[in-house]
């Protein structure tokens, strides 16, 4: 895990933030859900918030810095399957 709070690495990924990505209607769905059913949002810490726009995404890296998977996410809800990490942390096929 990184911590980039200065979004260096962040921004070298070409990474950014997006407006329409982010409040399109099946991200709003989504989060609706908690409301419907009477879940609680996730607390998140004040200064995270500071770019509600913010797109994410996974990165797997090797020892070496060698990126192994890059999935830069297409809506807040995008995440790779576990498939596809675990294929791309053992590229040869081995179990893990």
């Amino acid at each position: 895990m990184l911590l980039d709070p200065q979004r260096t690495v962040y921004r070298s990924f070409g990474l950014g933030s997006s407006y329409f990505k982010v409040m399109r209607f099946g991200s709003l769905l989504k989060y609706s859900e908690y409301r419907a059913g009477d879940r609680d949002f996730p607390d998140v810490p004040p200064h995270l918030l500071e770019d509600l726009y913010q797109m994410g995404g996974d990165y797997l890296l090797d020892d070496k810095g060698r990126v192994l998977l890059s999935h830069p996410s297409k809506d807040p809800m995008d995440r790779p399957s576990v498939a596809a990490i675990l294929r791309a942390a053992d590229p040869a096929g081995r179990s893990l």
